[in-house]
């Protein structure tokens, strides 16, 4: 909302801007038209503005051609996507197939430097035969037997895919096999004839999120309209499900509807058709696998005279469970600095995942008569971050580990638990590390809660400092290598923060809710602690510390830039959430009202439309150059919000600068080469704006006769 800021200016727009609480007042709703003739114009002239101010350069062009011989690197670790049948199985992209190779080879050849790749689908040569832009999206094999696979292939990168059957013997689509038309889609085999289905099937069918209200299992041989319905959500909801679970003598399928972001309702579906309820919270999460069910608490749970709080794993067998009976063990219980990072099973274990203070930890759990069994994970690094790539708990108890720290290249290693541990691939190093340290603060926030960030770089004095947070939906943001912010930001000088501030995962579930909602302007003062906590300690200044986010990383960007602009020298923000007031009206926006709130109710407008970016823009206040980066084809955050922000921005005579891929999904690249250019034009942008300002105050905003300067004389990412 405006406020007396704007009273000294007679513009049109500012009296506009004044009155438009309601959603008809938006003088910019024509940019949300997609492929609009006036928006796609727009869009045109923000871009040309944009490249033309920053690519032209040698540094660009250079920094461009480093950025993508490390995405291209023939060195990179080749990560399994897939482990079964004695198969690795890979999906690679290089500059000579830039949509990439789906392939897989056997263990013994990938322990070599050059494994021999057997190559089951090329997306390059399928997309020039069928003159369609495809994108990979992934596929899912049927188990046992690993013949057939369904292949997801998006236009552009969208979350909408198209479905088709892969014989992976022949190497080809299957002709009349299963086909899906273009959806927000999911599926699963059953058997060889039969898959569950959950799609766009026509008027109705969805949910207001844009998911599918209703799963249905699918025969072979018949048509789609026939198959038989197994779940059917409300049109309230965010989508439905229906799986099966394959194990060899635990075969069992499941149905469920998913009410919200956070909570679910979930039933074991019987041969009969007969639903049972998996009776845990709503809020619960909870996995099956052969006797077991694990449940891990988002809330406390009350379970007769016991009390289990939010964050803790719980054990019980799964057949008993369903009959009623609460034997439950405890797993994992979390303290003030531990949270649960995720679990993986294999055939006779389970790995936990743990974080303390946001430094990973795993640990193997045995099962065994009343108790279970604990041991350190073999091979596991002290002070790298480490996770599990994959496991094959079809078959035996091995694992793939990865390692790696913000200054530390990658290690993959494969071990036997309670076995043997080899390195299997080592990742070469992207950029020289020589004198850069990795050090761990923690910043108090406005109400005293101490808030840990891990800072990259050199020592020595101040300089330009780039920092970069997420502070959503539970995830956790932690340690790793990245060679394109090594080689485009450390080597030249620059450090490199991330944040790990509330609304995120590093301290479970207590620590997402405590910037849920109501609560979001607490990820806000965290992000705002940690900024000032970097001057203070002499790292940086305000007119040489950036921030860059992207999703609702984005919004937090847009919250920065707005609510504490006398802190940054320059913000970036990818695919950004901005518009409060018609985020949920917008794509997949409904299906996040869990996380920010219901604009459309009153009382969460009046929480929302305090820090909405896109409602805080104001006239006459020293915002630091921000750059918007968007994809047309984004079809879960709509370019519309970063399209008016940039307008709005504009018109209040603001420092911005846009730039809208015309593919590439919620990624807003669809391949290496686009990736490299959004990456070198966001860190040129910082860079221009940042170095060499270590005692300038920040930078003032444009005047209003600067308005109509072509923006990217005057910006970029």
């Amino acid at each position: 909302m405006s406020t007396g800021m704007d009273a000294g200016r007679s513009s049109g727009i500012v009296a506009k801007v004044a009155t438009w609480s309601d959603q008809g007042d938006d003088p910019y709703l024509w940019l949300e038209d997609l492929d609009g003739v006036e928006a796609a114009g727009w869009v045109r002239d923000r871009n040309a503005e944009t490249v033309a101010a920053l690519t032209g350069g040698e540094r660009f062009v250079a920094l461009q051609a480093e950025i993508r011989q490390v995405l291209d690197a023939d060195e990179r670790i080749p990560y399994p996507d897939w482990i079964g049948d004695g198969f690795y199985y890979n999906f690679w992209r290089d500059a000579a197939h830039p949509r990439g190779l789906w392939r897989r080879t056997t263990i013994d050849q990938y322990r070599r430097r050059e494994p021999e790749w057997d190559v089951l689908l090329d997306v390059d040569a399928l997309a020039a035969e069928e003159g369609e832009n495809w994108v990979w999206s992934g596929a899912r094999v049927l188990r046992p037997g690993y013949q057939r696979c369904l292949i997801r292939l998006s236009r552009g990168g969208a979350d909408a895919v198209v479905v088709r059957e892969f014989d992976l013997g022949r190497r080809s689509f299957v002709e009349d096999g299963f086909t899906l038309p273009e959806a927000k889609s999911g599926v699963c085999w059953i058997d060889a004839d039969h898959i569950y289905v959950a799609t766009d099937f026509g008027p109705g069918s969805l949910t207001t999120s844009g998911y599918a209200r209703v799963a249905k299992r699918w025969q072979r041989g018949t048509p789609l309209s026939e198959a038989e319905v197994v779940c059917e959500g409300r049109v309230d909801d965010m989508v439905v499900y229906a799986k099966h679970d394959p194990t060899p003598g635990f075969e069992r399928d499941f149905v469920g509807r998913i009410l919200d972001f956070y909570r679910s309702e979930h039933y074991l579906l019987t041969a009969a058709g007969e639903r049972i309820r998996i009776a845990v919270p709503e809020d619960a999460q909870w996995d099956a696998y052969r006797e077991w069910l694990l449940i891990r608490l988002r809330s406390a749970w009350t379970v007769g005279d016991a009390i289990y709080p939010a964050g803790v794993l719980l054990a019980a067998r799964f057949d008993a469970f369903l009959a009623g009976e609460r034997e439950l063990t405890v797993l994992f219980r979390p303290d003030g600095r531990t949270a649960l990072n995720g679990w993986d099973w294999t055939r006779n274990h389970l790995i936990l995942a743990t974080l303390a203070d946001v430094r990973s930890r795993l640990e193997v759990l045995t099962p065994g008569g009343t108790e279970w069994r604990r041991e350190p994970l073999a091979g596991v690094p002290e002070d790298d971050h480490s996770w599990i790539v994959e496991t094959d708990p079809d078959n035996d108890d091995a694992c793939l580990l990865a390692s790696e720290g913000f200054l530390q290249p990658a290690t993959l290693r494969l071990g036997q638990v309670g076995g043997a541990v080899e390195v299997l691939k080592r990742e070469p190093s992207f950029f020289d590390a020589e004198g850069l340290a990795v050090r761990q603060h923690f910043a108090t926030s406005t109400d005293a809660i101490r808030v840990p960030y891990f800072v990259v770089g050199s020592p020595d004095a101040p300089g330009p400092t780039l920092l970069t947070a997420y502070g959503g939906y539970e995830i956790s943001q932690t340690p790793y290598y990245c060679g394109v912010i090594g080689r485009g930001w450390l080597a030249r000088g620059g450090r490199y923060v991330v944040a790990n501030i509330r609304g995120g995962g590093e301290y479970g579930p207590e620590w997402h809710r405590a910037a849920m909602r109501e609560n979001r302007p607490r990820a806000y003062e965290d992000l705002a602690a940690v900024a000032g906590d970097l001057v203070a300690r002499g790292m940086t200044t305000p007119a040489q510390l950036g921030i860059e986010g992207g999703s609702n990383g984005g919004l937090l960007m847009g919250v920065m830039l707005t609510r504490y602009p006398a802190l940054f020298g320059a913000v970036v923000a990818h695919v950004p959430v901005l518009d409060m007031r018609r985020y949920h009206r917008l794509l997949a926006g409904a299906s996040w009202m869990a996380e920010y709130g219901d604009p459309d109710n009153e009382a969460d407008w009046a929480y929302l439309r305090e820090y909405s970016p896109y409602h805080n823009i104001r006239g006459g206040v020293a915002y630091p150059p921000v750059l918007l980066v968007t994809s047309t084809r984004d079809d879960r955050v709509h370019p519309g919000h970063a399209r008016k922000m940039a307008a709005r921005l504009r018109a209040h005579g603001h420092d911005v600068s846009y730039y809208e891929n015309v593919e590439g999904g919620h990624g807003a690249a669809a391949n290496n080469e686009q990736r490299a250019f959004l990456s070198a034009l966001g860190l040129e942008f910082l860079w221009r704006k940042l170095a060499g300002r270590s005692h300038q105050a920040p930078p003032s905003q444009a005047s209003p006769a600067d308005v109509g300067e072509p923006v990217g004389r005057r910006i970029l990412r």
